[in-house]
């Protein structure tokens, strides 16, 4: 009998076509940077009348696009659901709020900001930043997609507008606004599902003489230190200075300039122009970092490859020193619920059989419970009361602030752990 239907499960085009594809080449994404299992999403705390009901997790499944390495996560949930009501307030860490106003003082010096200019930042939080441009009379309007979280900002008087940014809003609010002479965004670029809307939305915005910063956590310190959790459902994109170069050139916009930070584990602030505005020369930092991560092989697929093996170690090392110290009869709580810490958590399948609670400055965190761990999120307080002999900081990159606020646990012997990039205990 003849068959004239062809078996194609074995052509590699037809597989590729069931993977995903790149948010900013459209590459099938073939090759598997780091798996962690299952995880619900990471700020959606868990209220006590619903610890009966079921989570939706999600596949925690990093992969690295072969063509322009872009380390990303697939978009399992749309950003309205993730950001439509936030619990992440920036006020509430001081060394971030400090962060922003050395931030304002530097970038109202550099470019020459006063009252004539404009300054738009995306994902703008609870005004934590901009509230230092509004007190040296800096006309500003704030971004932000979470209604609650931006209510806090109008509170502090910086004037916001509850959306996304695209292409089609970054237009809308220059016609409206004007043109901003500085566009800024902290952690939002690894946020956003459309990497090139959102790149085109900011040149939208941006005035012809204008400048565009954005801060996020360096792709390089994060495999360098281990820092795995800070990969969870709301970060869509992991970002090398290379491919977000990559990604700006695409959208006529050039990187003149490039800041090494020590926040969140260790970021970097680029410095972007319009492509026309030769005013700005590109600075010699800029071809350092681009030199730099081709040294160290972050061009080449191999780079890549090894980071799921790290990331098991650390979770060995960790599950390790719990057993031992839950076997040894020790009292351990946590410190924090961030979003990084749920993915810890979940991934290593830390709950109240290892941690009795967990502590967080947030008002609106307490009296819930973590996603998918179910562990009680109590207010910093209950460390005092409980008396507990280790403390799990869960927010390692603020591990410094944390211990000089609660250093008061060396009263009763006890010891702070810190988890990431490797196992260290801490005696205050």
């Amino acid at each position: 009998m003849n068959d004239d239907t062809t078996d194609d499960t074995n052509d590699p085009t037809r597989a590729d076509r069931l993977l995903p594809a790149c948010r900013f080449c459209g590459t099938p994404l073939r090759t598997s940077f780091v798996d962690l299992g299952l995880s619900p999403l990471c700020q959606t705390h868990i209220e006590a009348h619903q610890l009966g009901e079921m989570e939706r997790f999600y596949p925690l499944h990093a992969r690295v696009c072969e063509q322009c390495f872009l380390v990303q996560l697939p978009a399992f949930v749309a950003p309205d659901e993730i950001f439509g009501e936030y619990a992440y307030f920036s006020s509430f860490s001081s060394s971030w709020v400090e962060h922003a106003r050395r931030y304002t003082a530097q970038m109202t010096a550099r470019y020459r900001l006063g009252a004539h200019s404009r300054v738009v930042e995306v994902a703008s939080n609870d005004g934590y930043l901009l509230q230092h441009f509004v007190a040296a009379g800096v006309p500003v309007l704030g971004i932000e997609p979470a209604a609650n979280v931006a209510r806090a900002a109008e509170a502090r008087g910086v004037p916001t507008r509850v959306d996304f940014l695209g292409e089609a809003t970054g237009r809308a609010i220059a016609a409206e606004f004007g043109a901003a002479d500085l566009v800024l965004g902290n952690n939002v670029l690894a946020h956003v599902p459309d990497i090139n809307d959102f790149v085109r939305g900011l040149r939208a915005l941006l005035a012809p003489a204008g400048v565009i910063t954005m801060e996020f956590p360096h792709l390089m310190r994060l495999i360098e230190r281990n820092q795995f959790d800070t990969i969870y459902h709301e970060h869509f994109s992991y970002l090398s200075f290379s491919t977000v170069e990559r990604i700006f050139a695409a959208h006529g916009l050039v990187l003149h300039d490039v800041e090494e930070l020590p926040t969140h584990g260790g970021s970097i602030r680029i410095h972007a122009r319009h492509a026309a505005n030769a005013a700005l020369p590109v600075g010699e930092r800029v071809a350092e970092m681009r030199e730099r991560e081709r040294a160290l092989g972050y061009h080449a697929i191999e780079r890549y490859l090894g980071f799921g093996e790290q990331v098991r170690q650390v979770k060995h090392q960790l599950l390790s020193h719990l057993i031992e110290a839950k076997a040894a009869g020790r009292k351990v709580v946590g410190y924090g619920a961030p979003g990084k810490g749920n993915t810890l958590l979940n991934y290593c399948g830390i709950r109240s059989d290892f941690l009795d609670f967990t502590v967080d400055a947030n008002p609106y965190k307490q009296g819930k419970f973590t996603p998918g761990t179910r562990i009680p999120i109590l207010a910093p307080e209950a460390l005092r009361q409980a008396r507990p002999d280790e403390v799990l900081i869960l927010p390692w990159n603020l591990k410094d602030e944390i211990v000089e606020q609660h250093g008061y646990i060396r009263e009763w012997g006890g010891r702070f752990i810190v988890p990431i990039p490797q196992l260290e205990v801490i005696t205050p």
